[in-house]
């Protein structure tokens, strides 16, 4: 498994200054549109035609089964061309230099397909050090866990929608900071800024770049959504440090082929039970 081409999958190649405050001020970027035709299409086609778990899924869907039951898979590691070059594209790369530095690895993958009557998620951080007490998630919790969500078919206000809470990665991280007091304003001192909620919108072809630190919530998928299901893959990225709960091993097949530069993101340690102790 390995990028052969430097091609990118997507119509820019770095961030702008712009973008890069938006990160570090708001917790997110949002790029709407920002896949190439062929990266747009290449994605669709790969994930629900190619991929066979999902193409049985949708067929199931097809015939009135599982309607309301998602997909998820996590990590996900049977990826095609088109996701397989997701993991080091050119943009993803200068991306995540830009805004987080050179010391960082690959954490995991997951894929989602989200039918007509999927219920909400509700806010929440992905940050999967900060709520516990071990000393090594203590010491790891300011560290960067980046998310890069890739939506190849968009969504709508209301349909599967992301929403989140720009600048709630600026408040620390403790018992008393949940989204529904950020809301009612007791933080907006902290983060130095009123805090609310912002409802997204996007196109096919669309990603979010964001701190893990920052509230974010799914609303549902109406039965009566004119978009039978919506696509949804993520990559994680983690700063270089200790595994994090979901840092997956890498398969045998990956590192066989990697270039020497997929050997630098995938060479870290996975996540096992005792790791932290």
């Amino acid at each position: 498994m390995e990028t052969t081409q430097l091609d990118s999958l997507f119509r820019l190649t770095a961030p702008s200054r712009a973008d890069i405050d938006a990160f570090h001020n708001d917790g997110y970027i949002a790029y709407p549109d920002v896949f190439t035709d062929d990266g747009r299409e290449g994605l669709i086609e790969e994930i629900t035609q190619r991929f066979e778990p999902v193409r049985h899924y949708l067929e199931a869907l097809n015939n009135g089964e599982a309607s309301s039951r998602p997909y998820f898979i996590r990590p996900w590691n049977d990826r095609g061309e088109y996701s397989d070059r997701l993991i080091d594209d050119p943009f993803i790369t200068t991306l995540i230099r830009a805004t987080i530095g050179e010391a960082y690895h690959f954490c995991h993958s997951a894929l989602n397909i989200a039918p007509r009557g999927v219920g909400p998620l509700g806010y929440h951080q992905d940050h999967h050090h900060w709520k516990h007490e071990n000393p090594v998630n203590l010491a790891e919790r300011d560290n960067y866990y980046i998310q890069i969500l890739y939506y190849p078919n968009g969504f709508t206000r209301g349909d599967r929608n992301l929403k989140v809470i720009p600048g709630s990665h600026k408040v620390a991280p403790t018992k008393e900071a949940t989204p529904e007091r950020m809301l009612t304003g007791d933080f907006d001192h902290e983060a130095g800024r009123k805090l609310e909620e912002k409802r997204l919108e996007l196109p096919p072809g669309s990603m979010v770049y964001i701190n893990a630190r920052i509230f974010h919530a799914v609303e549902e998928k109406p039965i009566g959504s004119p978009q039978p299901y919506r696509i949804f893959a993520i990559d994680i990225f983690k700063e270089a440090g200790p595994p994090h709960r979901y840092t997956q091993e890498i398969p045998d097949e990956w590192m066989a082929n990697a270039t020497p530069f997929r050997q630098k993101l995938f060479n870290r340690k996975a996540y096992t039970d005792g790791c932290w102790a």
